[in-house]
């Protein structure tokens, strides 16, 4: 939802029209053909100008807006602009007609803050709103239509788009059904090749840009018998991102551009597997596939490297010695370095990109390294791991592999975890828990599980901002969204105390976190105890110890915090961890 617009006081706005040659269709921008050579995200704007791109897409509005489309235009680059519509897996509910007023008046309140900025291409109204089941729900579709009916009349120099998730279902009728959404915008990944002509064969009639395209996504790869997903190198995705290109964008007359994703990274079911540059600004073969797609080749090309093997097999014992190779290629001849990290799998797979950050890494486990191998030494602990491999040049690229490593059996192990082990680290979000449970007034606070700025344990933390609306809170659940329904629970008979640290930026409010909260006899899986603890929060980072007592055996709630109705608070939490 959207927290704060900020109007921009700028030159009027270049106009964008649709236009339609034969069966081609097209953009003109100020009177001008444009072409549409975008990436989703905002990082590093200065080089997509240098490869050759156009346009970013973002997915909605809010403090950062006015600053970001400011520098796109100060770059030539014009921006979707993206207007976030809410998903009723998130708690939305569309046939209610407060909560659809509300959302149209922030629809509205964006476009008038935002219309007359030159940077403006397109709106890009909702993504993958429908959800992921038939996409068909009428009153949806109602709620997407009145709020481009609207948006059409705020502004007539820039089309409207809504985003969905592909294109079965319900979805191209859903849009084509209304006559203010002006193109259609697609999300696809595994089946960017045919994603055309099945939009054709479906009915539609729009014209198409593919919103987000790239690398297979999890859904659609074969998983190993212990729920792991085989990922392509990185090296094999910027020839993905090439071929879609070419073939899905370039070669297809009612496909009038596309936006790669993501101009980022992202963890999302792995760290590597959705991301065009890594955390550091590295950047990775996408960027130079599409360089060369987009006519300004990159002088030194990043590095080439083969899938990892693992002598043996990737089924291995607790405290096996494991040799994993692979190779590696400078395109200049060039030094190369490699980095080795081993880390849990994330075994809770979020639905729609949701957020999701990194298991803790096993240092202790690398036993000798090279460029081009590596010896571990697997943890005690049994369960799936997953080692990653980076290489990088001097000049800026890299690349990358990582390949699932089973120990121990397949399946759901009952032992006890191991102790420490950590909820959240200064690395992410440990396993097997996963932060999907929110609760109270969900428009009244923000969670950020990435914040790098004054942390206890850089360079990450959590940071919660709420406003004075209702309480809130959020979970961190096994499996994902479970309240007590779904078997899952983790045995922490060895953990006594559970430890994290908490301040709060204005040196007031409070806080109360714990384990273990479904507690309702009736649930089928509840938590077999519950421990917590209210702490005053302060300026400076506190330590707060929370003592474990009673059945430990099955925790489905692995961490909790709840923050009571009071004047907006900003939060911050680190180093969650089990003793």
């Amino acid at each position: 939802m959207l927290s704060l617009i900020l109007p921009v006081a700028l030159a009027a706005p270049i106009p964008v029209e649709l236009v339609k040659t034969d069966a081609t269709w097209g953009l003109l921008r100020g009177g001008e053909p444009y072409a549409v050579r975008g990436v989703g995200g905002s990082h590093g704007l200065d080089l997509l100008v240098e490869v050759g791109g156009t346009s970013i897409r973002t997915w909605g509005v809010g403090d950062e807006t006015a600053a970001l489309l400011d520098e796109a235009h100060a770059r030539g680059l014009s921006v979707a602009l993206g207007i976030w519509l809410a998903h009723e897996r998130h708690g939305f509910d569309y046939s209610d007609p407060a909560q659809v007023a509300a959302q149209l008046a922030e629809v509205e309140a964006a476009v008038a803050a935002y219309k007359d900025h030159p940077a403006v291409l397109v709106w890009g109204l909702g993504n993958e709103m429908e959800g992921f089941a038939d996409g068909d729900d009428p009153q949806v579709w109602v709620a997407v239509c009145d709020a481009a009916r609207r948006i059409q009349a705020l502004d007539p120099h820039h089309p409207v788009m809504t985003t969905t998730a592909e294109v079965g279902g319900g979805r191209v009728a859903g849009v084509g059904g209304c006559p203010h959404i002006d193109i259609h915008g697609i999300n696809t990944y595994g089946g960017a090749s045919s994603v055309a002509e099945r939009y054709r064969a479906a009915g539609g009639t729009k014209p198409v840009l593919l919103t987000e395209y790239g690398p297979r996504g999890t859904w659609e790869v074969q998983a190993t018998d212990y729920g792991s997903f085989p990922e392509e190198t990185s090296t094999d995705k910027a020839r993905t991102y090439a071929r879609i290109w070419r073939e899905s964008i370039q070669g297809d007359a009612q496909v009038m551009g596309g936006y790669a994703f993501v101009w980022a990274w992202k963890t999302e079911a792995t760290a590597t597997w959705f991301g065009m540059f890594l955390p550091d600004g590295t950047r990775l073969g996408a960027v130079d596939a599409l360089a060369q797609e987009w006519g300004r080749p990159v002088s030194d090309r990043v590095p080439e490297v083969s899938p990892l093997l693992v002598d043996g097999g990737d089924r291995v014992e607790p405290g096996d010695k494991v040799t994993v190779r692979w190779t590696t290629r400078d395109p200049e001849a060039g030094a190369l370095q490699t980095g080795w990290v081993l880390r849990r799998e994330i075994t809770e797979l979020t639905i729609g990109g949701d957020a999701q950050v990194l298991p803790p890494s096993h240092p202790e486990a690398i036993v000798r390294a090279t460029t081009d191998a590596v010896e571990l030494k697997m943890p005690k602990g049994e369960g799936a791991y997953r080692l990653y491999a980076t290489v990088r040049d001097e000049a800026g690229g890299g690349a990358t592999a990582s390949v699932p490593i089973l120990v121990g059996t397949p399946g759901p192990h009952t032992g006890a975890l191991p102790m420490p082990w950590w909820v959240y680290q200064d690395e992410g979000v440990g396993g097997p828990w996963v932060p999907s449970g929110h609760m109270g007034n969900l428009d009244g606070f923000t969670l950020d599980l990435g914040w790098t700025r004054d942390c206890a344990s850089p360079p990450s933390c959590i940071r919660v901002e709420t406003t004075s609306d209702g309480w809130s809170g959020v979970a961190w659940q096994v499996p994902a969204n479970n309240w007590g329904d779904l078997a899952g629970g983790v045995d922490l008979t060895e953990a006594k105390v559970l430890r994290f640290k908490v301040r709060g930026e204005f040196g007031w409010g409070r806080l109360t976190a714990g384990v273990g909260l479904v507690d309702d006899p009736d649930k089928a899986h509840p938590d077999s105890f519950k421990a917590e603890r209210t702490v005053e929060l302060g300026r400076e980072w506190q330590e707060v110890r929370v003592r474990l007592k009673g059945d430990r055996s099955h925790v489905i709630t692995g961490f909790w915090w709840v923050l009571p109705t009071q004047r907006p608070v900003t939060v911050y939490i680190d180093d969650v961890v089990f003793e």
